[in-house]
């Protein structure tokens, strides 16, 4: 079964230096309808102004996945941690026990784009910690590559959470396909371009929610990039 969340149902909220939409309730938007699925609990679709962007602020229990889609991100954390990720980079901080943040786009003069992904912990009041890998473009086109799981495994980040993150990048007329093990549902998020999924038409921003189903495919329409989280 197959649920569709076209991107323009989303929240959204423009802050002047941050354009962003929430697939989720999230801040000021609350839609009783879209609290989460599973064990997802935000997707949002961030676009922030040069030079700008969240200032030092606190996380507790929450595993943040950040997936940059265009420029850069600066971050900053309590544990000492720093560095600028790009397309390509997959960051993940497990908020634990606490951890303080910042994120900026360090460009004067180009805007970043970012998927911001929060997870719901499988176990809570762990210590906060942080990791970051990059993924080269050529091992995602064409197929689903783990990026994030419980175990770390085939170079992916790991998330304290019995969650699996795949990217893909499809041209026109390609096709990646995942298997999903019986009982798991999956969401499925276009992060851009156009795709076909199982017949239905997905644009830039929209998501599906997957359940019931054995197996996911995806189809290039326009070059696009696609994120599928396994979820219990």
């Amino acid at each position: 079964m197959i649920q569709v969340r076209k991107a323009d149902t989303r929240g959204h909220a423009q802050h002047g230096w941050l354009d962003s939409w929430h697939t989720f309730s999230f801040a000021n938007y609350y839609d009783p309808a879209h609290m989460g699925y599973s064990v997802l609990r935000v997707i949002n679709d961030d676009i922030i102004a040069p030079a700008a962007g969240f200032p030092m602020h606190a996380h507790q229990d929450m595993e943040i996945v950040t997936y940059v889609l265009e420029g850069a991100l600066e971050h900053r954390d309590s544990l000492g941690n720093g560095g600028v990720i790009r397309p390509g980079d997959v960051q993940r901080m497990s908020a634990g026990t606490g951890i303080r943040h910042s994120e900026f786009n360090p460009s004067q003069t180009e805007p970043a784009r970012l998927l911001q992904i929060w997870l719901l912990p499988q176990k809570t009041g762990v210590p906060p910690s942080y990791e970051q890998a990059r993924f080269d473009p050529a091992q995602l086109q064409g197929r689903f590559r783990m990026v994030a799981s419980p175990d770390g495994r085939d170079g992916s980040v790991h998330i304290n959470q019995d969650t699996l993150l795949y990217a893909a990048r499809l041209d026109h007329g390609e096709t990646a396909r995942l298997e999903l093990a019986p009982g798991r549902r999956a969401y499925l998020q276009v992060a851009h371009g156009d795709v076909e999924l199982k017949g239905y038409p997905l644009q830039h921003g929209d998501g599906a929610e997957i359940s019931q189903e054995t197996e996911i495919v995806v189809t290039g329409i326009h070059a696009a990039e696609v994120l599928v989280f396994d979820l219990q």
